[in-house]
Formats: C-alpha cells, structure tokens, sequence
C-alpha cells in the first residue's frame, strides 16, 4: 500500500531515479518512496538506449561525471550483487573534415590532463582498429579504450533491488499526478493512488521531467527528442572486439549486440514530441547508410528496432540541483542522449542535495538551473 508520508518522493524509475533511491537508503534515508507509473521499473528512456559507456566528451564537467560515474559501474556487482555484462569495447569516433579533428585534437588535450588516455588516431591506426569499416574518407579518429559498454535492465534491476533491501519502497503503476507547494516549499505529491506528505521531491522523470516540474510551478527547459535504433540478425565475420563506432559527422554508430549489430543514426530534422512510433523511411534512410559505412551490413536481416526518447536541455548538459524555490524540489534530468552512464554518480549528488545541502563529490554549480536564465551556458559537442 502506497504511504501517507515519506521523507522524500522520487519520481520516475529509470536509472536516474533508482540510482537516487539507492544511494539515499544507503546514508540511512530509507523512508523514500518512488513511483514509476508504468507497470515495470526502467522501461522508458533508460531500457531504450545503446548501452554506452565513455569518458570522451568536448567539456570538463561531462568527463569528471563520467570519471566518478564509470568506476561505480566497474564496482558494481561487487557492490551491488548485480550483473551488468561490462565490457571494454572502446569507443572510436571517425572524422571526416578539418574542423572536427581540431575539435577533438582539444578535446583529448583536455581529457588527458584530467587523467583520461584517449588518443588521437591516423585513419591507418583506426582502420586497423575496426578492418571491416569503410573509412577512405576518414581523415582522423579520437579512441579510448576504456570506453564501452553495460546492461541498462541490470543496473536498473541491481540499484532497486539494494535500495529495497535497505528499506526504500519502489512503485510501479502509480503516477504522480500533482505537486502540493505550500509556502515556497514542496509539501506533497499527488498520485493516482492517494497523496504522499513530503518535503522533498526528486524529478527524475527524463523526458518528462519538464512536465513534473511544471506541476511544481518550475520552469525545466527539457524537451524529448525521438531516437531510433535498430538490431540485426547474426552476421558472419563480426570480431568479437568490434569496438562502438561512431561516424561522428552523420551522427551514425554501430556496436556488437550478440552475434549481429546494433546501429543506430539521429535524425537532424526530428521535432520535439512524445512520438515513440518508428518512422520506417528514417529506417530506410539509416540503414542505407550504415551499410555504406560498414559494408557487413548489406548481408544482415533486420532482428528488431525501437524508437525512444531523449532528453534534451538546450545546451546538452542535465540539470542537477537543489532549487531554491520550491524548497525541497530536486532535478536530476536532461541528459541529452548520456543519461544511462552518468546515472550512478547522478543519483549519489542527488542524495548529497537531500542530506547535505550541497554536492560533496562534485562541483556541479555548472549543472544548476539557473543558468539558463543566466545564460550562462556550458555546451556539449560530442552529442550523437
């Protein structure tokens, strides 16, 4: 039976909030309540992405959320007691025009001052990396070996179930229907199932999060964008080290999913919306040209494909903060495409907001909210 009064109240059951959920009951809040109102955890923008993991991003604070984040993964079923089938794969972005190469060239410059060994690559170098790929237009590549790839399902599940275990209570079927401010401050979320007394709220609700917040009276400039992604049947001749390869200009990338390819291409001409059909002339299009990329692909059958949603912030960096008004209402969205591997690390600042006041693991005062208004942006180049 859903309570009557929590200390604080998650809303939304992806990665983001089940990570929260967690590491609150881990600091001893285990009087938290999260609801996900559909009927299994993780079934939204967290079980429909790629899987990817990686620290090569264009600004610093995108790559120490991922130098915090991808060492919990590393820890994870130690800690946790949950497979996420990790693997190395490595991520290798192809450039093919000038200005890209030395936009890169000072990403890594950046990356490696802050402890991360991405190099840049002659296109013989990435050839010999990834042999079956198409690459005489190629002029550079930007690779890191310690990038790759992890379960989405298996986090999700692994951080719901720990966070349960220490007394967290997870809910599935029940939205949130409203948000009581009283005061300047939160007071309480109503559901489908009755209202829950609480003075804090955690919008982790993804695309949706723009919408939970207006029940709040706040302003989230979040908005979802459609994603697609396709799954081939087995090929012949795939290496079992394929790297994630991503064709950095078209906004193409391809990685080993069992024996077949998983690629996917972002559509420059998709519009904002809630729209999770698959648009099959984007399919066509995609598949026409993953095939041009990677030649292997003409002779694959099409397994499955899916469309999901990104959130996407104007600047493609999430909001991660502790408003002031309401008191007692918290983000942790817009990921803009990255959300699933910074998840770990997000749901501990989460927690520090609630218990401390203030992030203790990282400086997040660029994440605020406030800065669009400010425009005081931070913005994010490797966004695929």
């Amino acid at each position: 039976m859903l309570p009557r009064v929590a200390e604080v109240v998650i809303v939304g059951g992806g990665v983001m909030g089940v990570s929260a959920a967690y590491h609150l009951a881990r600091r001893g809040c285990s009087d938290v309540v999260l609801l996900e109102r559909n009927p299994f955890l993780g079934m939204e923008a967290t079980g429909k992405c790629a899987g990817g993991i990686r620290y090569q991003f264009s600004t610093e604070i995108n790559v120490r959320l991922s130098l915090l984040s991808l060492p919990m993964l590393d820890r994870f079923e130690e800690e946790i007691g949950q497979a996420i089938d990790l693997r190395r794969t490595g991520y290798l972005f192809l450039l093919d025009n000038e200005a890209d190469v030395a936009t890169f060239r000072r990403n890594v410059a950046m990356q490696n001052r802050l402890g991360v060994p991405t190099q840049i690559l002659t296109r013989e170098e990435a050839q010999a990396l990834a042999p079956l790929v198409q690459m005489e237009d190629i002029l550079a590549a930007a690779w890191h070996a310690g990038d790759g790839l992890a379960d989405p399902n298996g986090v999700v599940q692994g951080y719901a179930a720990a966070a349960r275990r220490l007394g967290a209570q997870l809910f599935t079927g029940v939205e949130a229907t409203g948000i009581r401010v009283e005061g300047g401050r939160v007071t309480a979320v109503e559901t489908t199932q009755g209202t829950i007394a609480t003075p804090f709220v955690v919008d982790a609700a993804g695309p949706w999060a723009g919408q939970v917040a207006a029940m709040a009276g706040v302003d989230l400039p979040i908005v979802p964008l459609r994603r697609q992604i396709v799954v081939t049947t087995p090929l012949r001749g795939l290496p079992a080290d394929f790297p994630f390869v991503i064709d950095f200009s078209r906004a193409l990338y391809f990685h080993r999913e069992g024996e077949g390819i998983l690629t996917g291409q972002s559509n420059p001409h998709e519009q904002p919306g809630f729209d999770q059909s698959v648009d099959h002339r984007w399919t066509e299009q995609h598949l026409e040209l993953a095939a041009w990329r990677l030649p292997l692909l003409a002779h694959a059958g099409l397994l499955r494909e899916w469309a999901g949603l990104y959130e996407v912030t104007p600047d493609a960096h999430p909001v991660i903060d502790r408003l002031a008004e309401p008191e007692g209402f918290v983000v942790v969205a817009g990921f803009s495409g990255h959300g699933f591997m910074h998840g770990p690390v997000a749901g501990l600042l989460a927690s520090e907001l609630i218990l401390d006041g203030q992030a203790r693991s990282l400086d997040i005062h660029q994440l605020r909210l406030s800065r669009f208004a400010e425009g005081d942006l931070v913005r994010e180049h490797n966004v695929v």
